[in-house]
């Protein structure tokens, strides 16, 4: 199930069943688990482990309501060298994964991501399109992160945390920001973060609160109505 015009690299293992399409370029040492996809010119480097039933470079689909590019628009899902994906993983077309990324089991990747290196993407996490991510980044199990967000340098996310990014809900794209987290953020477990707001470098969100307004660097809030803590 491997297609004539696809490079497969050296001291490469496939697991069973595996297709791999036109024009895919698989590194050195990549290992792939059983029933997955490598989709058309996808990219991957070397030492690479993919899981099984993990579908790579898939295109998106989209109807008149949806608000999303065209797979014609989108380039090559790009896999660079040491990243770790889990099983049943599917990561789309226009994305880029930068080196030793890990992504766990059951993540969903959507098209124009990029996930900057030795990130940790946890779970059955699910990050929407028109997303960056910087460099060691943790975001832990079942969180959900938004299109059209912006994540900078070692940010911790915990468990299950929500993001938004329509005010008006169902407005269209031109109106669509997603928070934005600046380096050094931790957001504890089951936060919700509403639309286009900003946190500040070093701010601390405690579990289960929600976020409406900007936080300022270097300050900790909490709740539902967002009591700031004292400063140390």
């Amino acid at each position: 199930m491997i297609n004539p015009s696809a490079h497969i690299g050296e001291n490469v293992k496939l697991g069973e069943n595996v297709i791999i399409e036109e024009g895919a370029i698989i590194g050195d040492g990549v290992i792939i688990g059983h029933h997955t996809i490598i989709y058309q010119d996808t990219i991957i480097g070397n030492n690479v482990t993919i899981g099984s039933l993990t579908s790579l470079g898939k295109r998106p689909a989209r109807n008149k309501n949806m608000v999303t590019y065209g797979a014609e628009e989108l380039t090559p899902l790009i896999i660079s060298d040491n990243v770790k994906i889990g099983e049943h993983c599917v990561i789309y077309r226009g994305t880029s994964i930068f080196e030793d990324v890990f992504i766990g089991d059951l993540t969903s990747i959507r098209e124009q991501v990029e996930i900057q290196s030795n990130s940790v993407i946890g779970r059955n996490v699910m990050i929407e399109t028109q997303t960056t991510i910087g460099q060691h980044v943790t975001i832990q199990t079942g969180s959900y992160i938004t299109a059209y967000m912006i994540i900078e340098d070692d940010v911790f996310i915990g468990p299950h945390c929500s993001t938004s990014n329509d005010k008006i809900m169902r407005s269209g794209g031109a109106s669509l920001q997603g928070p934005i987290i600046k380096s050094n953020v931790k957001i504890g477990n089951n936060a919700t973060l509403l639309p286009g707001i900003t946190l500040a470098e070093n701010a601390v969100i405690g579990a289960g609160t929600t976020v409406v307004h900007d936080v300022p660097e270097n300050t900790t809030v909490i709740g539902s109505g967002e009591k700031i803590l004292p400063k140390n």
